[in-house]
């Protein structure tokens, strides 16, 4: 795959799962501001590279995550399941986007 080709695979991959994420969204009336919307479009890019080149996350630790609600990590288990083949540390790690959205009012 050359290097365009793969840009635009991931990126494609990326838009999908960002518009099955406001979906999420949506339905739990969760509204991200700007930033945090581009934060995690940069993350579920990174995501998408990850899912399409086998490139491994760093190490993470679980207790980092123990504060995130059950459901931040289950809304971000559901999307680390759409790509299929991440680690379920993604969903820790994506989980804090969730949490920080859902405090906005």
């Amino acid at each position: 795959m050359n290097t365009a080709d793969g840009d635009l695979a991931i990126q494609a991959l990326a838009d999908k799962v960002m518009g099955q994420i406001a979906g999420l969204f949506a339905a739990r009336n969760i509204m991200p501001n700007v930033v945090q919307q581009q934060m995690l479009a940069s993350h579920v890019r990174a995501m998408a590279l990850r899912s399409l080149t086998g490139e491994p996350l760093p190490e993470v630790e679980e207790e980092l995550f123990e504060d995130i609600s059950p459901e931040s990590m289950s809304l971000a288990q559901q999307v680390v399941d759409l790509f299929g083949n991440l680690p379920r540390e993604e969903a820790w790690l994506l989980s804090v986007h969730f949490e920080v959205a859902k405090e906005n009012e």
